[in-house]
């Protein structure tokens, strides 16, 4: 936001809080209002919150308990527009792309559709998305030989993938956890797109995109239960980034799967929520606990990068960061 990397932080409060990540400072906060104007709790609560530009524009996109998706301006706090409705439970996940060089925003529900929305109409497009029995915990957008995806992962424990201007499944799921997925996210190894599965069993797992087929065996070392998960890039190769019940945050390579180093220690509780972005040109993960707080790490060292972002009144569910100055 003005060329500064921020992050935006949802907690069981009913709060949504944004953070200067240079100054680690609080600098704003969204406010979802009733249909009587005045501030929202309990159903109307943020379960999801994803960053990236529309219209050269930075903005924060929200899935709700009230089963709505929002637009936000992250400066100003005002929500941009009236919710995306439609979904017939809660909003749990949220990402943005681009479909034939138009924007578009994606939400995954706990009623197992995946829906399409034009960010300028509010409208949505096409029908709904289906295939997963049940909810669908994660969802992202990547690129595949050139064209278009949308990647998610469910409590179904399968991982699937979806042609965004088809709005059709593309190949079989991909199969494998023996538990809920939680989380997905997309990277590139040796010019290959995978995506990376994080599931309740506490493992991970890598799939090659292209073929749906696993690469390896799973990525074991969380003691407890998994959670969310991420894909940097350290000097110049690309890293898994992890957090589980276990109160650890883990990194491992990519390319061999294997853990690098030892954990990152420090949250007091289990970690909920993670996002990598940039901070003065370093990579760093976000990581939000149920302890309260997020915390920052510098992924070079694999160290803590100052103090945590504190504030909040109950545990944090999602977060999500990115530096102000990059587009979508």
């Amino acid at each position: 936001m003005d060329g500064q990397p921020i992050a935006i932080s949802a907690g069981r409060d009913d709060t949504v809080r944004v953070w200067n990540l240079t100054t680690r400072r609080q600098i704003g906060s969204l406010v979802v209002l009733s249909e009587f104007g005045e501030p929202a709790t309990g159903d109307e609560r943020v379960l999801t919150v994803a960053l990236g530009r529309l219209a050269g524009r930075p903005v924060a996109v929200t899935g709700g308990r009230d089963c709505a998706v929002r637009i936000w301006d992250p400066h100003t706090g005002q929500q941009l527009g009236r919710p995306m409705t439609g979904h017939e439970r809660r909003v749990v996940a949220v990402a943005l792309g681009e479909v034939d060089g138009r924007p578009v925003i994606v939400s995954g529900s706990a009623d197992g559709t995946l829906r399409m929305w034009d960010p300028s109409t509010r409208r949505q497009i096409g029908d709904p998305l289906t295939g997963h029995a049940g909810l669908i915990a994660s969802v992202v957008f990547g690129e595949v030989d050139g064209r278009p995806v949308i990647v998610s992962g469910g409590h179904d424990g399968t991982v699937r993938r979806w042609d965004p201007v088809t709005r059709r499944q593309s190949g079989a799921p991909m199969t494998g956890s023996t538990s809920l997925v939680v989380s997905v996210a997309l990277g590139e190894v040796d010019g290959r797109p995978v995506a990376v599965s994080g599931a309740w069993d506490a493992t991970l797992r890598v799939w090659d995109l292209a073929t749906g087929e696993q690469l390896g065996g799973p990525l074991t070392g969380h003691e407890r239960a998994g959670g969310p998960v991420a894909v940097a890039q350290v000097n110049g190769r690309p890293v898994i980034v992890s957090g589980g019940v276990d109160r650890t945050v883990r990194m491992w390579d990519l390319a061999t799967r294997k853990q690098l180093g030892d954990p990152l220690t420090g949250h007091d509780r289990g970690v909920v929520a993670l996002a990598v972005t940039q901070v003065n040109g370093r990579p760093i993960a976000l990581t939000a606990g149920e302890d309260r707080t997020v915390r920052m790490w510098d992924l070079l060292t694999r160290e803590q990068a100052g103090d945590s972002l504190v504030g909040l009144e109950a545990g944090l569910t999602p977060v999500a960061g990115r530096t102000g100055r990059t587009g979508p």
